[in-house]
């Protein structure tokens, strides 16, 4: 038989809710790296419309937050642990990162967002005069 209200459970879930944990943290879920001269992020979202995705950026802070409708209250739930409401995490990006060029794309429940590297905070050779003579060397 199912019980629909344990006062010590309840209290459990919107601990971990508010707070989370390390299975099921409060906010998104995210994994960025390196490839080549790009960072790619990405940010798990499930179950979000991408309607209501939206992506900010100021500087060199890049602002994602979705949101997840509240539950139908005609409904009679047995569960509710998905969490409702607005999401929201902020990147701290690198001065040497193109703000200008990120490109975004949800798909499958992933916000993935594609960060290019400045062409500024790229590798490049400079030009010494040396007598008569031109010298490269690497920067």
């Amino acid at each position: 038989m199912l019980m629909r209200t344990d006062p010590f459970r309840d209290l459990d879930r919107l601990t971990q809710q508010v707070f989370g944990t390390a299975a099921r943290p409060t906010v998104m879920p995210m994994d960025a790296w390196r490839d080549g001269n790009e960072f790619c992020v990405e940010l798990d979202l499930p179950g979000i419309d991408p309607d209501s995705l939206d992506l900010d950026i100021e500087r060199n802070v890049v602002t994602v937050r979705a949101q997840r409708p509240a539950l139908d209250q005609n409904r009679d739930m047995i569960s509710a642990e998905r969490p409702r409401g607005v999401f929201s995490r902020q990147l701290f990006l690198g001065e040497g990162l193109d703000t200008d060029n990120i490109r975004a794309d949800y798909t499958d429940g992933v916000l993935r967002l594609v960060i290019p590297v400045a062409e500024k905070a790229k590798p490049r050779k400079i030009e010494i005069a040396h007598g008569n003579g031109h010298k490269a060397i690497d920067a």
